[in-house]
């Protein structure tokens, strides 16, 4: 049951997350979810998952994009008064398959993942930008509307990952690295990218409670993201935290409903030669329902999970809505038949 669950929430990777430069990080909050650190069953899994976001920002991160663009002059004063506003939305398809080793590690549970995405990305920037330009014969006030919409199809960045699982009883817990591969859609003078455009090492660790008497499970992963520079944009994001958190309850063996959510929060400013926004430190909280359905594939066991997180407290990040659709494909659990298939008995 677990290993078909924790399957959906191995998403490492996806464009429409914001925060750091421009608004756009690698790590995804609510990318973990329930039961993410107990054991899986040995050998191939396959999740496929759709994801939808739709997000909106004010002047702080609408401001970022337009430093980025080209857009506002180098030489206008960056305490200028922005009256912009930044909407995006992003559907995507995530492809994950994964693999777990019958062999323990470290007396523990080995796993390797790679997430591969693909989807249409969709961004609107307007309104009015005004202050000052520094010019040799003086100051002189400077204003602009500007109306830009840009939408991007193509394939994201890969991100695989490696794990680690120790299980004691009702108590579970985990260690993983992961990271960006950044081979997706990128272009630094284009407002909607499907790829993030730099290189980045996350880490962290997080333990499950799990009773399967009573039906009770709690789980939560601590993170924290490296970026590497955007050599495109000369651009470097400060490190940033992220705490993923699922609660459920199994109404029966088959079905579970629950609540998912996310903290999110950048601890390192930005910097590099291209950062003209200053430290651009950036949050944001989500809290959403969840339900899941475990049922027979053949002779394999499947999953569909639904869930949903509504963002708020959000500074330096586009905030909104996302929901995540899981289907999943593991090995079923020893002992347990994988189909319903009545049995036929033969005299």
């Amino acid at each position: 049951m677990s290993a078909a669950l924790l399957t959906s929430s191995l998403l490492l990777s996806a464009p429409s997350a914001f925060a750091d430069e421009n608004g756009i990080s690698f790590w995804i909050p609510g990318l973990f979810g329930s039961l993410v650190a107990t054991p899986q069953q040995p050998g191939w899994s396959l999740a496929n998952i759709y994801y939808h976001t739709s997000v909106s920002a004010g002047a702080d991160v609408a401001r970022a994009r337009e430093f980025t663009l080209g857009r506002v002059p180098g030489n206008l004063n960056v305490n200028a008064n922005l009256n912009l506003h930044l909407n995006a939305s992003g559907d995507l398809g995530l492809v994950l398959p994964s693999y777990v080793f019958a062999t323990p590690v470290l007396g523990g549970q080995a796993s390797v993942s790679l997430l591969a995405a693909y989807g249409v990305v969709g961004t609107s920037l307007a309104g009015t930008l005004s202050g000052v330009l520094t010019t040799p014969f003086g100051n002189v006030p400077f204003a602009r509307s500007d109306t830009i919409s840009d939408t991007t199809w193509g394939f994201g960045d890969l991100a695989p990952q490696f794990a680690l699982r120790w299980n004691a009883g009702v108590h579970n817990y985990m260690t993983y690295i992961t990271g960006d591969i950044p081979v997706g859609a990128y272009q630094s003078d284009r407002l909607s990218n499907l790829g993030i455009g730099h290189g980045a090492i996350d880490a962290g660790g997080g333990y499950t409670y799990f009773n399967p008497q009573t039906g009770h499970e709690f789980s939560g992963v601590l993170g924290f993201t490296y970026n590497f520079k955007n050599t495109a944009t000369q651009y470097q994001s400060g490190v940033d935290m992220h705490f993923d958190w699922g609660a459920s309850q199994f109404l029966s063996k088959q079905v579970m409903v629950g609540l998912v959510g996310y903290v999110y929060k950048g601890l390192g400013c930005d910097s590099g030669s291209g950062d003209r926004v200053g430290g651009f430190q950036s949050q944001v909280v989500g809290i959403g329902p969840q339900i899941g359905f475990l049922f027979p594939v053949g002779d394999m066991q499947g999953y569909l999970n639904v869930k949903a997180y509504g963002e708020f407290a959000a500074e330096n990040r586009p905030s909104g809505w996302n929901t995540w659709v899981t289907f999943s494909i593991s090995p079923p659990a020893p002992g347990a038949p994988p189909t319903t298939k009545p049995v036929v008995r033969k005299y």
